[in-house]
């Protein structure tokens, strides 16, 4: 979509010789149109809502509000949480979703999840032939009651994820599933682990007033079959306090849509061609139905830059006839 967006724009822009966009500037307007786009489904979503609890809106074809549902849900992913470091003798402290520990960025975090059943942890002492086998010498598998369908929570380059395990071979082996992030979870020696039963909680964000008074009386403290947790900045912190290990916490999120990436190879003339085989080539990730909408807020950016009032004008004009549509 990202090339078909970009012709429209510059057919816009070359009808009057108004000028030219180089490709980094294309995809920065594009990054923001999109995000622009992206925040405005929730603000949408509420006044969709709102429609629905006054009675004015309308269903089937005409809902509008599972349409917008819909394109946020694209977005919608669930990752473990890796434990925090900072500071390192709080153990029940695990970091929120970003670049580095879940490979995205969040938006919200709609609800967290919490294991309630530990089976056992361990190190790898040795690598598996087929590397999904996981090799501990000093584990009693057969022993702690672990079973096929059982997860097992790892750290593999620094993000945490999980594995199903398939087979108990042995006291001290165990065969698992490729993981999504990695073929290959257990390539080296030295990595820590946790198995858990397949079971979840759901944890109740509280705030941080809230949980003193929780934690201080015995019929609200929080336990794994009622757990909470508390956010502060970058950090989450999960009740009770046995809630400290590898892959025990992990979040369903709305995360931010990956900034669009227009690709080119230059020919000897100087003209970039699209190019979208180049290895970091990104399409937009909204649906198709708001190619219109890109290329509104691509050209009124354009019109700024360039200085011409003209193609500012015709966009704003566009985007008020768009929005008038929609309500």
């Amino acid at each position: 979509m990202i090339n078909s967006v970009r012709n429209t724009v510059f057919s816009v822009l070359n009808k009057n010789n108004y000028g030219y966009i180089s490709p980094q500037d294309f995809n920065l307007f594009a990054k923001q149109a999109q995000l622009e786009i992206f925040e405005n489904y929730f603000y949408n979503y509420n006044t969709q809502i709102n429609k629905e609890n006054a009675r004015v809106s309308g269903s089937g074809y005409a809902d509008l509000t599972k349409t917008i549902e819909e394109g946020i849900d694209v977005f919608s992913v669930t990752n473990p949480l890796s434990l925090s470091n900072t500071p390192p003798t709080i153990s029940n402290v695990y970091q929120l979703p970003s670049l580095t520990t879940t490979g995205d960025d969040y938006y919200l975090i709609n609800k967290v999840l919490i294991y309630d059943s530990f089976i056992a942890s361990g190190t790898t002492t040795n690598v598996g032939v087929t590397e999904i086998e996981l090799i501990d010498a000093n584990a009693n598998f057969i022993t702690d009651g672990v079973y096929a369908g059982d997860v097992i929570g790892l750290v593999s380059d620094g993000i945490t994820q999980y594995v199903t395990i398939t087979l108990v071979n042995s006291e001290t082996s165990l065969f698992t599933t490729e993981s999504e992030v990695t073929a290959t979870p257990f390539n080296s020696n030295g990595i820590s682990y946790s198995i858990y039963r397949d079971s979840l909680q759901e944890a109740e964000k509280v705030s941080h007033s809230k949980i003193t008074m929780l934690n201080n009386s015995l019929l609200t403290k929080p336990n794994l079959t009622f757990p909470a947790y508390t956010q502060e900045g970058a950090i989450l912190k999960a009740f009770p306090n046995s809630v400290n290990k590898i892959g025990q916490v992990l979040s369903q999120y709305i995360r931010y849509p990956k900034d669009p990436k227009w690709t080119y190879k230059s020919l000897l003339s100087g003209e970039p061609v699209f190019d979208q085989s180049q290895p970091d080539y990104q399409d937009f990730e909204l649906p198709i139905d708001d190619e219109t909408s890109l290329i509104i807020k691509i050209l009124q950016y354009s019109g700024v830059q360039i200085r011409e009032a003209d193609v500012v004008q015709f966009a704003n004009i566009e985007e008020q006839k768009e929005t008038a549509a929609t309500q």
